[in-house]
């Protein structure tokens, strides 16, 4: 039995055009059992963050503003793909809401109780993936098609790693195996669909955790990689993985075929289109890997897949924005050693901020990071303890494969290069 692993985002579904869009793709394939992964709608998960801030500050006016936005954004979808009040999809989609608020208020109203974030965080955001499901699942059913949803929190275990869990792969696949394999091959297999979300997962103790930010990718290819699939197809906004991001890049061109080995490098450099940690479980089982565009699903997309030789049509744009440049030189400038070294990464471990790109001289060590890792923490506290640190912030960090001399030139622009770094295949420039 060959199972489809397909996984929409959340611009795929961010209202009930895209969730009609969905139940299209689904019929285009209607003898193929479908496992499809789903991500929050539109930009939920930004206003689950935004909730939750107002959550662990103790407002509870902006909070309750908040909470009936997001109810308000999906209940407006629910209307429009069901008519009819009486429908199981509104009381389903009002419990979960009243679990999310049952959530809020235990930790509001609970006298010195202390919220930690990352908690508090994978507790409340994973209900982006649970609102969204339900919705589909219900969608599904009463257009015809054979469909069951599954809580991933029940799929997926993980330690207890909030914001960036890490997946107990054994676990994890007896679970996918027991529940979906066993669903597909009960009865009739021909257009069954199973439902699950992505980025969510569990702990031992059965608390939400969550896979990293935009980690629905990811949630696909591992149950790609437990299903021992073939093929994982990513339904995504664009016609594919393309050489630079459209909304800052004038006509970029599209890349057919991508090695696992290419993908890989341009994911951990920050294009938006995979998440990076997606790859590495497919390329494990030689799962080829098929970017496509959800508005026009027949066109041939990108392919990822094992490739030794592949020719590059073009250099490979990736933009980070809200940049931070530190340089950490030691107080008495004295050499930057490995002892050094050794403690500035303890600390930027510490506090979870993770390095874009890093380059050192003999008395100083310069890293480039994400703004809105550092600036949220007190990393720089904690380095100021024992170097001296100086930043620039609100830059952009570049990285160019495949570079040119021209394609460099094009990205700098008269702008100022406040780092620039050469291998043999890529550059980075960070720029103000």
């Amino acid at each position: 039995m060959e199972i489809r692993v397909f996984k929409f985002g959340g611009a795929s579904i961010n209202d009930a055009t895209g969730v009609r869009n969905v139940l299209s793709i689904l019929r285009m394939y209607p003898s193929t059992p479908v496992l499809a992964v789903i991500s929050a709608m539109g930009k939920t998960t930004n206003a689950l963050e935004q909730l939750l801030s107002y959550y662990i500050a103790r407002d509870p006016v902006l909070m309750i503003e908040a909470f009936h936005k997001i109810y308000q954004y999906h209940m407006d979808i629910v209307r429009d793909l069901f008519p009819s009040r009486n429908h199981p999809v509104y009381t389903h989609l009002d419990n979960l809401f009243d679990q999310m608020k049952g959530h809020l208020k235990r930790g509001h109203l609970t006298p010195g109780l202390k919220l930690d974030y990352d908690f508090e965080y994978d507790q409340v955001v994973c209900y982006g993936e649970l609102f969204s499901t339900a919705i589909v699942n219900h969608f599904l059913v009463a257009s015809g098609i054979h469909s069951t949803l599954f809580d991933a929190r029940d799929l997926v275990k993980t330690n207890s790693r909030y914001r960036d869990a890490r997946v107990d792969w054994k676990l994890t696949q007896n679970n996918v195996r027991d529940n979906i394999e066993n669903y597909f091959l009960t009865g009739s297999q021909k257009g069954k669909v199973a439902i699950t979300q992505g980025f969510i997962a569990s702990d031992g103790e059965n608390n939400s955790t969550t896979l990293g930010r935009e980690g629905s990718d990811y949630s696909a290819a591992i149950f790609a990689y437990s299903l021992k699939t073939r093929e994982l197809t990513i339904w995504k906004d664009v016609p594919g993985i393309l050489n630079a991001d459209p909304k800052w890049f004038d006509k970029p061109k599209k890349l057919t075929r991508l090695s696992y080995q290419e993908a890989i490098e341009l994911a951990y450099f920050g294009a938006s289109v995979i998440h990076p940690k997606t790859i590495k479980p497919l390329e494990n089982a030689n799962i080829v890997l098929h970017v496509k565009s959800f508005l026009k699903p027949d066109a041939a997309g990108t392919t990822v897949e094992n490739l030794q030789t592949w020719n590059v049509p073009s250099p490979i744009f990736i933009r980070k924005q809200n940049q931070v440049l530190l340089s950490i030189s030691p107080k008495d400038f004295s050499f930057i050693m490995e002892e050094n070294l050794s403690q500035i990464f303890r600390i930027l471990a510490k506090h979870k901020v993770k390095v874009n790109v890093m380059q050192n001289s003999a008395i100083s060590f310069s890293i480039c990071v994400d703004g809105d890792q550092l600036m949220g923490s007190r990393c720089i506290k904690a380095l100021q303890k024992s170097y001296s640190v100086r930043y620039n912030d609100n830059l952009e960090l570049f990285t160019i494969r495949h570079y040119t001399l021209a394609a460099i030139s094009r990205i700098v622009n008269k702008r100022k290069v406040l780092l620039e770094q050469k291998t043999r295949n890529t550059v980075h420039l960070v720029l103000k």
